[in-house]
This record gives structure tokens, C-alpha cells and sequence, in this order.
């Protein structure tokens, strides 16, 4: 931990003195320039420091005493200003992010803003963009998300390796530009009157209204060009505002847009997944060696002499006892020798577009009524092409041509038993590519009401409606196939997490590898393509209608009480290719792998080490033109596809007391405490292939079953806050919480992916996850701008949600044989099946240190400097079932929360005058399980490797009305890997994405 801290802090430096050129030129400006003490607190547009209007929370923020109102403050050192004022003033454990200009988010990403907050860690996916977030060791299902007051939810695409698509109530951050929001507010503690659902957080994200603004007409506009250093190209983003008051002030409307185009590129290694020698069979035994291994069959070619057909069994004895003498938990030959499943280079590509907008018109005809109608609209269109150049044979039974066709002629191993170095015959080298098209777009409108009939009597109503949509036109798998290779080598000696891979052939070369039907059942496959389930559509919509009333009784105290409905409904769709088109074709005549592949190039350049410059991948566009794909029918539940649903209903009321002492105690205590009581109605249906009956069309049909349940919860809550001094604060919160499962998972549905020989077992009865929370918090704003705070919370997890996995034959599955036509797998192969249920949880501890502060007792111009940073350590033990039967647990183990880091720590230093602003901020993350594998795997974890990113920005301000900016992400070329097993750590995923620059312009007026 020290060495990343020593990282991280050499990093930042780097990162600020890389631009020091730059801060010397500004410096001499800066004293001159620099405002007066007393000047007002506003911005450049006559916008107030602070937001005006409620806080996300509907608490007003009053300036706190000592605050920046006599300071100037612009710009990022506003934003902060800002939030620390919104934090003073909560009763509740909240922390904020406010723009620092208009439009000017402090970030590229909603997630990667929050990295600063304490207590959370990002989580990144495709491309090295933030995705989604963890609070305090609790993943993205653990976290609510609302937009405009109404939670909402956010589906993306992703690489299998990232967990694919989410299923209903996470959140995506990615698919919205940061331009469209003005703050953001997590909240890590709930009151009555929040509605309920987050085990780590309620985040609040914010559009701007037209009253924020002091001045009556606001127009802006921000134009970006972004270079990345892998992709080597360059990519527009622009936004722009319009605020406009009519009638005295008291009406208003505010237009805002953004778009971004982005064409991204990845190189790197995977290995799927890591397993012992004797999974899949084994490998191909010597020539004389007992017992033999694969047994003789004269169908396969296999016998005394030869693995299979034309292919030599070349193993030497000394190779194949290393392998066979290595024993691990197992106890089975091989058990301890561990090889990746499917060795290969990675090359992806993606191209986004990504446009967000919003509309918002405000009514305020006097000081007491508030009444806005706010409409969003964002959509992330994307289609990734990824391109794999490896082994096959590996993750391959003996039915399929795989491991025990494969010799070892030479073998080693390191110390706990992982693949160093071997070479290898008879392998099947593919040539693999992914076409993945998916449109993300998300439409929401609320309409919000306040009005305060009396100084004592208040209402606050909400209604609202969103609808987010994952459609995926195409995800479309090709691959060509190279049989029987010799002289197939891996090599991890020189060090590092990408091995070195020999082929054994020029893979650059189309002419090795052939796409053809199998010759033999599918033992032989010779090139490919699968659909997956595509086209699928998923969709979630959300209403949600609530009312509020606010009674202040005496002075300092006041009732709150309120109801609230929500409806989520959420369905998924899929198609399936017509059965008869599934089976590989041969190639049209005249038509030859060369005229429908092309290169991947520059591949060893971006990626260093050993890797091939170039290799031959099929074009997508040319092979479906060749094959007719275009032309290919679709069906539904007539054939077995997928079809699911849930409609759940929440019916919640509240009533809650707010609370003030001042002036009747010697310490001032201000807080909330109060209850929740929520009803839920869940319905599910689904579809799942059964074998046709007798003169059916196709040989699978859908059959639905329906499930209907209901549960409630009563949730008390209390918020305390004792001003011990003008300065000093502490803050205690205790409350009994809930999260759902996800929606995707409650419905009766099940299915298998045979290409992965993987398939899950859904579950509409799966309990939510409830726990009981305590936290306490000392906050010390020590001077204007600045606070230091330590914060302890712990939280009683009762239950949990586990995907329990088992290793079991497709045959046992109830699931029909038609579903494997076609395909190179057979009803005795083994598959690995996840089932979702509940199973005890575990308590989770930590604490978090926050300081922030602007250094203006220096002298000069080094006033103008700043610091912020965070630390956080969590720690959660959960039992984990590895294996059951009927039930009943065989196999656990103990482990970390999955996604929890027990570290992470967020450091920014930052240079601001009225000119001039520069800033540099690295954000450091322990590791985390991604997963707790079971069955054979024989691994305790799949996990994410600690990162380190590292980000710098500056503006300058060209003109009063004109901005400069330059920007630079991941300035150390980080790497995100994931890896397998805590002792071992085998690399699982290693990419690289890349160094990212931006240079824009805003102008404002």
C-alpha cells in the first residue's frame, strides 16, 4: 500500500510539473490580477457560487458561518466552495459536486467526477471510461440513482469480460454526457422521506433550471477536439446552454445539448478463464504411455500413434508427468497445474456517439410556489468490433477436437503451479472476431410542485415518467479456423501479465486458416459464425407520482409525512436465427478467405512485447454480403427465444420530525428521525425452450410461467448533527435499509450460451438484501473553503444475493437437445450453471478521511493553490456457496464483498487565479473481486487488479467571455487487468487504451 501511495503521489507531481511551463507563464498575471477580498461571490455570468433553489435533498443551504461569501471564488474552487456549504448544512451524510461553470462539469465522465467524493471507487469498462460507481464496498446494484428527484435507470453494453449488459436497476454513468447536468449528490445515509432501495447510496444528479441564474438571458457553448494515443484519431465534442426569463423573472426556459463522437481502440491479452490440466480431459498422452489418453477411436483417427486423425501424438513423457505430478485441492493429476483456457490477443474497437440534451421550463410567480416541468433526453449509440488471435483447443472436450488432441512437448511451471512457458502441438488456432451493436437511449419528464401555503404549512409533489431502452440490433461472432497447428508456444518468462504468443503459422496469412462446414459432426470445426440472441431488446420503464407535506409546528421543529407509487416495468425480447440457416456453410464459388478478411495492423506497436505485427481477421460487412446474412430470417417464442418480464409495484408512505435545539441547548442538535413503510408487488413471466411437439416448424418452442409475490419492510431512520463549536460538527445516522435484486434476475426464466458452455437459472422469489446501518462523522471547517472529517460506518448486511455455479451436463438441465443443433456441443458436455438465491450476508466496516482546503495563508501568487483528498478502508467478509446440492451447501468459503476494494484514495492539487486554472488528480484503487468462481475452476476469486489514473486539466481565459481549455486522461498510460486466484494471480484480461487529450473552447455571454 505504501508503494502505491509513493505512486500516486509521484504521479500527481509529475502530472502538475508536466504543465509547469504553462503555471510560470501565468504566475507573473496572477498577483495583478487576482480580485479584491470583498468582491462578490458570483461568476463571471452573475450566477450565484452556490445553486439557488433546494439542495437535492429539498433542504435549502443557508451560507454557513465562515464560509466563501466574502471571497471571490470562480470556477473549479467554487464548485467545491459549493459542496462543502451543501455538506455543512444536511443532517444526512452527503457529499456534492456542483458545475464549476456553466455547462463545465469538472470532469469528462459523471462516474470519474465522483472518484473525489470519499467513499467511492470507480468502476471502468470498455475503453477505460468510467462506468459505473461503488460506494463505500458496495457495487453499482447496491446504488439508487435519480435524475430531476425520480430514480432512474441507465443500460449499456459491455465485453463479456466487463459482465456484459446490467439487467434493470443499475446504473449506467456513460451513457449520459456530463454537459446536461449542473450537480451531483450522493447520499450515504438515508432519511424517512427518501424512497428506499440503496444498501451504499442515493445519488442525486441534478439539471440546471432557468432561475439558478441572477442574470435573465444565458447562453454558452463548449467545442472539444479528443485524441487518444491508440486510436490515433481525432473526435468532436460540443455542447451548449440557453437560458432565457420572461415576465419579471418569474418565468423561464432553459435549452441545453451535447453530442460527442468517439472512435476508441484497445489492445491487449485474454485468457476467458484459467483452468487445472485435467478439466476438458486432459492433454494428448506420449506414444507408449499408460493409461492412454484420449482412448483409441477409430472414427476421430485416435490410437496408439496419434491424437486424432493426421495429427502425431509428439507429447514427451518429462512434459506430460510435470503436468500430471502437479497436485492441488483437487487432488486429481494435473489438479495443480494451471493453463488459460483460451490464450489469445485482443484488439477492440469501438465507435460511440453519444447526445444528451434537456428542456426545462420554471414557473416561480412569487417567493412561495415552484413550479417546473423538466423534460431529459440522452442516447449512446455504439457498435464494438473486437478481434481475437489465438488457441481454441484449450477450452475444448475431447468431442470437439480440444485438449486431448493437444501434445506437450516442453513444459514449466512456476511455483504455485501456473503456465510459464509451453509448447505445444496439434492446436487449433482461431482467428475470431465480435461485431456488438447496441443503442442505449434514456427519456424522462417530471413535473415538480412546491408551494408554501403559510410560514408553517408547505407541499412538494412530484410526477414522473422515464423510459430506458437497450436495443442490440447485431452481435455477431465470425471465425475462421487454422486445425491440427504444430510449434504453438506461450511464454510468460520475460515477465509481466501479456505472454508471449508463437502460432506456429503466419497469422497475417488468410490462407491458413479455412471456413468451411465440419467434415465430422462437429468434431472438426472449420470456421463459424453465431448470432447470440440478437436482435434483443430490453426496457425499463419507471413512474413514479409522490406528495409531501411540511408542518412546522413551533419554531425549529416541524412534521413531515408523505406517500409515494412507483411502477417499474421491465421486459426483455430476443430473436433467434431460423434453426435451418444455423449450420456453416460453404463459401459461395469464387469466393476465397482473402477476399473477405482483412488485416489488423500496427497490433505489436500499440501493445510492445513479442505480439505479431499484423493478423488476418474476417470483415464483418464483407462476409454477411458473401453469405447473404442480410437476407436471413428471424423468429421469437415460436422457436425458443428469450422473452421475460417483471412489473413491480412500490407503494411507500413516510412520516418523519425535523428538529433544531438552537437556543435551548449549550450545543446546538439539528436532525430528522422517522419511518418508511413500503409495500411491493412483483409479477413475473417468462419463456422457457421446451422440445416442440410433433410437427412444430421449429424443434423449440417457449413455454411462459408466471409468479406473482408481495413483501413490505418498515424502515426507521435518524439523522443527528451537534454543532460542538462554530467550527467543529458531529454527525450520526442509524437506519435499517434495503436493496433489491436486480430486475433481469427475477424473472422465470432459464437458458444457456453454448459457445461459453455457460447458462443460468433464474429466480422471481429471491428476497431483497436488507441490512441495518450506523455511521458517525467528526467535520471540522477549519476556514473558509476548507474541511478536514473522519467518518466510521458499519453496516449489518442480513442477507445477500449470491449466483450459486455448478458443473453439471446439459442433459440434466431440462432443456431441449434442438437447442444445440448446429453447434459444436452435445448433450453429455458439461456446462457451467449459474442459479440465483439468498444466502446469508456479513457485516461491513470502514472509514473515511476527507480534507480540502485552498493553501491562502502562502504568500503571493502560491494563495492561489490548493489541495483535496480522500481515503477510505472497507472491510466485508461474506460466506460464500461454491457448490450445492438440492439446496443443500457442499463447498463454501469466505471472501470479500464482490466489488468492494478495501482501499481506495482520491488526491487533487490545483492552481486557480481569475485567469488562469490548472488542476491534476490521481485516484487509486485496491483490488476487488469480480467474481468468487465454483465448481472446477479450483481458484478462489476472479478479481480486478489496483489502478492508479491519473487525470490533469487547464483553462485560461482568453477573453472575459472566452475560455481555453486542455485536458489529459490516464497520463500514465494505466492499464486495467484482471486476474485469477488471490495466490496465483493468472491474468485473466490486460488492455491498453491509451493516453487521452482534449483542447476546447467556451464562450459564454
Amino acid at each position: 500500500m505504501n508503494k502505491q501511495f509513493r505512486r500516486a503521489a509521484v504521479s500527481l507531481f509529475g502530472a502538475a510539473s508536466g504543465m509547469s511551463l504553462a503555471l510560470a507563464i501565468a504566475v507573473d498575471a496572477a498577483a495583478a490580477q487576482t480580485a479584491p477580498a470583498n468582491a462578490p461571490a458570483s461568476n463571471k455570468n452573475g450566477e450565484p457560487a452556490t445553486p439557488s433553489g433546494d439542495t437535492p435533498t429539498g433542504t435549502p443551504a443557508p451560507e454557513a458561518p465562515g464560509s466563501m461569501a466574502d471571497i471571490v471564488v470562480t470556477g473549479f474552487r467554487a464548485s467545491l466552495s459549493s459542496a462543502i456549504n451543501l455538506k455543512r448544512n444536511e443532517t444526512a451524510a452527503v457529499d456534492s459536486i456542483v458545475a464549476e461553470d456553466i455547462g463545465k462539469f469538472p470532469d469528462a465522465n459523471l462516474a470519474e467526477s465522483m472518484q473525489r467524493i470519499p467513499g467511492v471507487a470507480l468502476s471502468r469498462g470498455d475503453g477505460g471510461e468510467g462506468k459505473n460507481i461503488s460506494v463505500r464496498g458496495l457495487g453499482a446494484a447496491f446504488t439508487r440513482v435519480r435524475i430531476n428527484g425520480m430514480e432512474g435507470t441507465s443500460q449499456t453494453g459491455a465485453s463479456d469480460i466487463y459482465g456484459a449488459g446490467n439487467s434493470g436497476r443499475s446504473f449506467d454513468f456513460n451513457a449520459f454526457p456530463t454537459e446536461i447536468f449542473s450537480s451531483l449528490a450522493v447520499r450515504k445515509t438515508p432519511s424517512a422521506d427518501v424512497e428506499e432501495g440503496s444498501l451504499g447510496a442515493t445519488v442525486d444528479l441534478r439539471a440546471p433550471h432557468p432561475m439558478d441564474f441572477k442574470t435573465d438571458f444565458v447562453i454558452t457553448g463548449t467545442a472539444r477536439g479528443i485524441y487518444n494515443q491508440v486510436a490515433k484519431k481525432a473526435d468532436p465534442r460540443v455542447s451548449a446552454l440557453i437560458s432565457k426569463q420572461f415576465m419579471d423573472g418569474t418565468f423561464g426556459i432553459l435549452g441545453s445539448f451535447a453530442y460527442s463522437k468517439r472512435n476508441l481502440r484497445e489492445v491487449g491479452y485474454s485468457a476467458v478463464n484459467i483452468l487445472p490440466a485435467y478439466i476438458d480431459g486432459g492433454f494428448c498422452s506420449p506414444v507408449g504411455y499408460a493409461p492412454q489418453n484420449p482412448a483409441t477411436n477409430a472414427a476421430r483417427g485416435t490410437n496408439a500413434a496419434n491424437c486424432s486423425t493426421n495429427n502425431p501424438r509428439t507429447s514427451t513423457v518429462t512434459a506430460y508427468n510435470a503436468i500430471q505430478n502437479l497436485r492441488g485441492i483437487t487432488n486429481q493429476p494435473g489438479g495443480g497445474a494451471f493453463f488459460p483456457r483460451i490464450p489469445r490477443y485482443v484488439n477492440s474497437e469501438q465507435d460511440a456517439e453519444r447526445i444528451g440534451g434537456t428542456l426545462t421550463l420554471q414557473w416561480k410567480p412569487d417567493d412561495n410556489t415552484d413550479i417546473s416541468l423538466d423534460g431529459l433526453y440522452s442516447r449512446f449509440d455504439v457498435e464494438r468490433r473486437d478481434n481475437y488471435i489465438g488457441a481454441i483447443s484449450f477450452g475444448r472436450t475431447v468431442t470437439n477436437g480440444g485438449k486431448p488432441m493437444t501434445s506437450v512437448r516442453d513444459i514449466q511451471f512456476d511455483q504455485n503451479g501456473s503456465l510459464m512457458y509451453g509448447l505445444f502441438d496439434g492446436v487449433d488456432v482461431r482467428s475470431e472476431g465480435l461485431v456488438d451493436q447496441f443503442i442505449s437511449t434514456f427519456k424522462q419528464g417530471t413535473l415538480n410542485l412546491e408551494h408554501r401555503f403559510s410560514d408553517k404549512f408547505k407541499f412538494t409533489g412530484l410526477a414522473g415518467y422515464s423510459h430506458s431502452r437497450f436495443f442490440s440490433p447485431l452481435r455477431l461472432q465470425t471465425f475462421m479456423d487454422a486445425i491440427n497447428v504444430n510449434n504453438f508456444s506461450i511464454d510468460f518468462r520475460n515477465g509481466g501479465n501479456i505472454p508471449k504468443i508463437g502460432f506456429g503459422i503466419d497469422v497475417a496469412n488468410p490462407a491458413n486458416f479455412s471456413y468451411a462446414p465440419s467434415p465430422d459432426g462437429n468434431f472438426t470445426v472449420l470456421g463459424g459464425f453465431s448470432t447470440a440472441g440478437r436482435p434483443l431488446r430490453q426496457d425499463t420503464k419507471n413512474k413514479t407520482f409522490e406528495g409531501n407535506l411540511e408542518w412546522n409546528l413551533v419554531d425549529n421543529f416541524a412534521f413531515k409525512a408523505g406517500g409515494q407509487f412507483r411502477e417499474s416495468n421491465f421486459q426483455v425480447r430476443g430473436q433467434n436465427l431460423i434453426p435451418t440457416q444455423v449450420p456453416v456453410q460453404a463459401l459461395p464459388a469464387g469466393t476465397t478467405l482473402a477476399s473477405i478478411t482483412r488485416q489488423i495492423t500496427n497490433f505489436n506497436k500499440l501493445l510492445g512485447g513479442d505480439a505479431p505485427a499484423a493478423f488476418s481477421a474476417i470483415d464483418p460487412d464483407k462476409w454477411r454480403a458473401a453469405v447473404g446474412f442480410d437476407n436471413f430470417q428471424y423468429c421469437g417464442i415460436e422457436c425458443g427465444a428469450s422473452r421475460s418480464g417483471v412489473r413491480e409495484q412500490v407503494t411507500s408512505g413516510y412520516l418523519m420530525a425535523t428538529f433544531n435545539t438552537e437556543d435551548m441547548l449549550p450545543i446546538r442538535i439539528r436532525g430528522d428521525m422517522g419511518v418508511r413503510y413500503v409495500h411491493t408487488s412483483q409479477d413475473s413471466f417468462g419463456y422457457i425452450p421446451i422440445a416442440a411437439p410433433a410437427g412444430a416448424p421449429f424443434p423449440t418452442v417457449g413455454q411462459r410461467g408466471d409468479v406473482s409475490r408481495s413483501y413490505e419492510d418498515w424502515l426507521p431512520s435518524i439523522n443527528l448533527v451537534a454543532e460542538l463549536t462554530q467550527k467543529l460538527q458531529l454527525r450520526a445516522s442509524a437506519a435499517s435499509v434495503m436493496s433489491r435484486a436486480e430486475l433481469g434476475l427475477l424473472t422465470p426464466t432459464a437458458g444457456v450460451t453454448v459457445a461459453t458452455r455457460t447458462g443460468s437459472v433464474n429466480n422471481p422469489f429471491i428476497d431483497p438484501i436488507r441490512a441495518d446501518t450506523i455511521d458517525v462523522a467528526l467535520e471540522w471547517y477549519f476556514a473558509p473553503g476548507s474541511l478536514l472529517s473522519v467518518a466510521y460506518f458499519h453496516k449489518d448486511i442480513q442477507s445477500y444475493i449470491q449466483s450459486i455455479s455448478s458443473q453439471v451436463p446439459y442433459s440434466s438441465l431440462g432443456l431441449p437437445d434442438a437447442l444445440l443443433a448446429g453447434t459444436p456441443s452435445t448433450p453429455a458436455d458439461i456446462f457451467t450453471v449459474n442459479r440465483s438465491v439468498n444466502t446469508p450476508g456479513g457485516p461491513l466496516n470502514g472509514f473515511e478521511v476527507n480534507a480540502q482546503f485552498p493553501l491562502r495563508f502562502l504568500p503571493g501568487f502560491l494563495s492561489n493553490f490548493g489541495v483535496l483528498g480522500s481515503y477510505t478502508h472497507v472491510k466485508s467478509k461474506i460466506n460464500y456457496i461454491l457448490a450445492s446440492v438440492n439446496g443443500v451447501p457442499t463447498q463454501t468459503t469466505t471472501d470479500d464483498l464482490i466489488d468492494l476494494s478495501k482501499q481506495s484514495a482520491s488526491g487533487t492539487l490545483y492552481y486557480e487565479d481569475s485567469k488562469f486554472s490548472i488542476r491534476s488528480t490521481a485516484s487509486y484503487r485496491s483490488s476487488f473481486n469480480r467474481g468468487i468462481p465454483s465448481g472446477a475452476n479450483d481458484s478462489d476469486v476472479r478479481a480486478n487488479a489496483s489502478t492508479l489514473y491519473v487525470d490533469a486539466s487547464a483553462s485560461y481565459n482568453l477573453t472575459e467571455n472566452i475560455k481555453l481549455i486542455v485536458e489529459a486522461q490516464n497520463l500514465t498510460d494505466e492499464r486495467n487487468t484482471l486476474y485469477i486466484d488471490s495466490v496465483r494471480t493468472d491474468t485473466l484480461f490486460e488492455t491498453r487504451q491509451g493516453r487521452t487529450f482534449t483542447v476546447g473552447v467556451t464562450a459564454k455571454f
